[in-house]
């Protein structure tokens, strides 16, 4: 297991993150995503703990709270280190029937907060991340209210999940004005089979050296070696009840193609070629992995092994690649002259 530096910070987290979404189930959406209980979530924590991964990924709403006091159970039942364990949750969603019980204003944030560490039995969350962008709010009273968290010790870092470029970048120079905490981290959908971030957040993202984490690296199900040819598996698999995230379904299906004979050569999963793509691409901070059982937070864990060579990554990255779209196809053409200019030049300046 290699660990990353999360963005601009001195902290290091394994390269793949346990994913807490599986943990509780209920009703909705979430008895399709997992119904792992409490001694079922110790064995798949102690797993992926002896495997080197230190990073734990939950978030207030997953089964409605359940996720986090599953989580922070487990921690205390296994006896690990507060030192020796990234402890990472979000809040944004509904979690009350109250008209301001939602969203990232300082009302809910506070009081949010408050909740996760009476559920995780913590004294402090070691990355509080916005779950989605609040249009209702002002940018700075979102980061007025994470500032005070970090300030009262109650968070050391703070990220932001599924915001747009522009919003991001918009943050961190608010941050940079007022002298308040800046986020560290994105934590995004990215996929072989979705590339869609690679447009403007992965610029982003090298540009303002912030870390991401990849969710979903599996397209929710669509990568894990269950599916054929023709799209379809059995009645078992996620996306027959919860078809999420959206896929192009025919790009997604020739990616799996052109997966299945790496993994077959190797004797691997398709689910360890996906992800071993991810750990191979340099903006990559950390993949979460989620399970609801052993055998297949195992195999996910596995990934971590898997190389993949140059021309391999060429022919995967070939079968996967965005289409063309504006101004990016703009960019490549004026650009190119002034790119061969730093590429003469990059032995004079030391690279």
């Amino acid at each position: 297991m290699r660990y990353n530096k999360l963005g601009q910070t001195g902290l290091f987290v394994s390269e793949l993150c346990l994913g807490a979404m599986t943990f509780g189930g209920g009703e909705g959406i979430w008895e399709h995503i997992g119904a792992v209980q409490q001694q079922e979530a110790d064995d798949l924590i102690r797993r992926a703990f002896d495997a080197g991964i230190n990073f734990i990924d939950t978030a207030d709403v997953y089964s409605n709270g359940l996720s986090e006091q599953i989580t922070g159970q487990a921690l205390k039942n296994l006896g690990l280190g507060r030192d020796e364990v990234v402890v990472a949750t979000k809040v944004f969603g509904q979690t009350g029937e109250g008209v301001n019980s939602r969203g990232a204003s300082r009302y809910h944030i506070m009081e949010a907060a408050k909740a996760s560490l009476k559920r995780m039995q913590l004294e402090h969350i070691d990355l509080y991340q916005i779950h989605g962008f609040d249009p209702a709010t002002p940018i700075e009273e979102t980061l007025h209210a994470l500032d005070t968290l970090v300030a009262h010790g109650h968070v050391r870092y703070i990220g932001i999940s599924n915001w747009a470029a522009w919003q991001i970048t918009k943050a961190l120079g608010i941050s940079e004005r007022l002298d308040l905490a800046r986020f560290v981290s994105l934590q995004a959908y990215y996929t072989i089979a979705g590339r869609d971030l690679e447009r403007e957040l992965v610029p982003m993202l090298q540009s303002e050296e912030l870390g991401l984490l990849v969710w979903s690296p599996l397209a929710g199900g669509l990568l894990s070696g269950k599916y054929g040819s023709d799209g379809k598996t059995g009645a078992d698999g996620r996306r027959a009840g919860f078809a999420f995230p959206p896929v192009d379904q025919d790009r997604g299906l020739a990616v799996i193609d052109a997966m299945r004979p790496l993994a077959e050569a190797r004797g691997v999963s398709v689910a360890q070629i996906a992800i071993a793509w991810l750990l191979h691409r340099p903006v990559v901070t950390s993949v979460i992995i989620g399970a609801r059982r052993e055998d297949q937070l195992a195999d996910n864990i596995a990934a971590a092994s898997v190389s993949l060579s140059a021309d391999e990554m060429k022919q995967l990255d070939d079968v996967s690649r965005l289409p063309p779209e504006y101004p990016g196809w703009m960019f490549d053409r004026q650009g190119e002259y002034r790119r061969t200019q730093l590429d003469q030049a990059a032995p004079r300046l030391g690279r």
